[in-house]
């Protein structure tokens, strides 16, 4: 009699559920791991990198460390749930070695319309080698404009003043203006009546920039003294004088709104004229 059919049946049910039992378990026990690895990744990393960034001397390489690690949370958590998946399907019998051979062979055909997705992880890993944006930078790319919300390998997330989010592809980046590397600059355009002297406006604004270096909410922000470039133009009503405050990254805008706030107070004190375009109609 076939060897089938001499065997016990309940003993042949039972190896069976065995086998396939102890291959249940090691999957659960891999998506269980899994899951473990991804959540320590999800909490662990966040701090970590708060607690990196914390101990910096500088903003800048506060900035550096947070969009590296944010990076770097994005990998682990993708690389740990591929290496589960692979797990799994050896576990359940399927054979990693005709996968991966189509994959190369599909690879080989879908690279050629997949160029656009390879130029942005390329383009994005060299943004964050060369240090060229960090999250918190206060950029122009690609005809926006905005805070740095998140760079990924992929794109860049930016929000712009008016609260819209903007998703910018890292392939599509040409020129970037980062106005948030080192230090920055408030510049000034002030207008005076042609009959106002020059000299003494010149003087009123020294006496602001005084008077905001020694305010405390202001003084952080302020790297060097006002400067005066001089008499910039001569325009339809006004004389335009330029100038410039160095104060530190995505501070320009603070300290330009205040100044000039306070220097027409004490233009209005001293009775020098801030000149309006006006029309005269003749008749």
């Amino acid at each position: 009699m076939p060897e089938l059919f001499s065997s016990n049946p309940w003993s042949m049910l039972q190896a069976w559920a065995a086998a396939n039992l102890s291959h249940a378990i090691r999957v659960a026990a891999i998506v269980i791991v899994a899951l473990i690895v991804l959540r320590f990744i999800r909490v662990f990393v966040p701090r970590l990198r708060e607690h990196i960034a914390g101990r910096q001397e500088s903003v800048e390489d506060a900035k550096r460390i947070q969009t590296l690690l944010a990076v770097a949370h994005y990998l682990l958590s993708v690389s740990t749930m591929l290496v589960a998946a692979l797990l799994v399907l050896g576990e359940v019998g399927i054979s990693l070695a005709p996968i991966l051979g189509a994959a190369g062979i599909v690879g080989i055909a879908v690279g050629f319309g997949a160029q656009t997705l390879v130029k942005d992880y390329v383009s994005g890993f060299l943004l964050l080698l060369e240090n060229q944006i960090r999250v918190g930078d206060m950029i122009d790319i690609a005809g926006k404009s905005g805070i740095v919300e998140e760079v990924s390998l992929r794109f860049i997330r930016l929000r712009d003043f008016g609260g819209n989010v903007h998703f910018i592809p890292n392939g599509t980046i040409g020129v970037i203006t980062n106005s948030s590397l080192g230090f920055a600059y408030a510049v000034l355009d002030v207008g005076i009546a042609y009959g106002s002297d020059i000299e003494a406006s010149m003087q009123v604004m020294r006496e602001v920039d005084d008077t905001l270096r020694a305010d405390p909410a202001f003084s952080g922000r302020i790297l060097q003294p006002l400067e005066i470039a001089g008499v910039d133009q001569w325009a339809d009503s006004s004389v335009m004088i330029k100038a410039r405050i160095q104060v530190k990254p995505l501070e320009q805008w603070h300290v330009r709104r205040e100044f000039l706030k306070r220097l027409k107070i004490a233009f209005d004190a001293k009775g020098l004229e801030i000149p309006v375009p006006h029309v005269k109609i003749v008749r």
